[in-house]
């Protein structure tokens, strides 16, 4: 029998102290949805001797999308708020996730995960009468990520 994972067996955690000692925050507080978007890289080539096209994947660009409820006191969108409101670029943007897979079994505390350099792009915030803030941006991946284990209680993680 198989079992369906649910979406909070898979966490995203930010990195929001960059220039120091990594401290990772959930993503979760205000965020309904969170989308990855593997933006692979293909060649279609069609052969002379054949009819149909041959594809190749050859290369991938991931983007988280992210839509969040403005919440005071949430350390990830103090984070992201501190980067909509300086503008920040290039090095300023840049900053890692772990990305942590709950549904496979741990060992002494530590799931499997990655450790992955981002740029952050803000894309819009919206203000509407009568409802919550929301800020909308894009988690753009850096290169590529590192294997290893999250412990989410500690907040550590170790590459394999």
């Amino acid at each position: 029998m198989t079992t369906k994972i649910k979406s909070s067996q898979g966490k995203t955690f930010l990195n929001t102290t960059p220039s120091l000692t990594a401290t990772y925050s959930l993503i979760g507080d205000g965020v309904t949805s969170l989308e990855t978007d593997y933006g692979p890289k293909t060649t279609e080539e069609t052969y002379v001797h054949q009819d149909n096209a041959s594809i190749s994947v050859d290369s991938y660009a991931p983007k988280l999308s992210v839509e969040m409820t403005a919440k005071l006191g949430d350390a990830a969108f103090a984070f992201i708020d501190a980067l909509r409101k300086s503008r920040a670029v290039l090095g300023d943007a840049e900053t890692d996730i772990v990305n942590v897979w709950l549904y496979e079994t741990p060992t002494a505390g530590a799931y499997p995960a990655e450790r992955q350099p981002v740029a952050i792009q803000i894309d819009t915030d919206t203000r509407e009468g009568g409802v919550p803030m929301k800020i909308k941006y894009t988690i753009n991946y850096v290169g590529d990520p590192t294997p290893g284990t999250f412990n989410p209680t500690t907040g550590t993680f170790t590459a394999s």
